[in-house]
């Protein structure tokens, strides 16, 4: 597990990942660790995260408190991705209030990307605006947008295009993609024949 600290004005937070299960079990979690679901449901999903085959975890430490987190994952099973071999999705990204304004999300990515593994990954990650904490940041949906897509572009994640439901169901939704080194052209291929399901039935008319 690779650990660094990041200091700010609110105190030192360590930055560690990929964590055990076990290791989460011992940790509290910071009680605003709330925008996806209660925080003790929460733990329990990133314990079950880091169990995973190809599940990932690094977290922000404060002391035995985890002050935010971002996972790393298989595509979910009804997605299209799941049939591609080399995808790894960014399931979430998430950081506390409390700790907000400290370039935590921004340093703990680049921790995320360092590892030498994403390199044999495309990671996608769907964001999806209805899981956007727009209330207590302030922004809205499309301040929000651009702030998200900055702060992943920086570890080398772009903008793509599809016709996936999930994202089009509303035009502040956004995917994004970071290509591995290591990925193949032929998997590189067959990501880009993934992205666009409708093309066909569109042009020839049918539903």
């Amino acid at each position: 597990m690779k650990q660094i600290v990041h200091e700010t004005p609110k105190g030192a937070l360590y930055l560690e990942g990929p964590c055990a299960s076990s290791y989460l079990a011992e940790l509290t979690m910071n009680d605003k660790l709330n925008n996806f679901r209660p925080p003790d449901k929460q733990k329990e999903a990133l314990k079950m995260i880091a169990d995973l085959d190809q599940g990932m975890i690094y977290i922000a430490r404060h002391e035995k408190e985890i002050a935010g987190y971002i996972t790393f994952h298989p595509p979910d099973d009804c997605s299209r991705w799941v049939k591609h071999p080399r995808i790894m999705e960014l399931g979430g990204i998430e950081i506390s209030s409390d700790w907000r304004r400290c370039k935590v999300a921004g340093t703990l990515l680049k921790v995320c990307f360092n590892n030498p593994m994403m390199e044999n990954y495309i990671v996608i990650t769907m964001e999806i605006c209805w899981h956007w904490d727009t209330a207590n940041t302030k922004l809205d949906i499309w301040s929000y947008q651009r702030t998200l897509t900055k702060l992943f572009g920086a570890v080398g994640m772009k903008r793509v295009p599809t016709d996936d439901p999930d994202i089009i169901e509303h035009p502040a939704n956004v995917l994004m993609a970071r290509v591995g080194t290591r990925v193949h052209n032929n998997d590189m291929a067959l990501f880009e024949s993934m992205k666009f399901k409708n093309r066909l039935s569109d042009a020839s008319g049918l539903s």
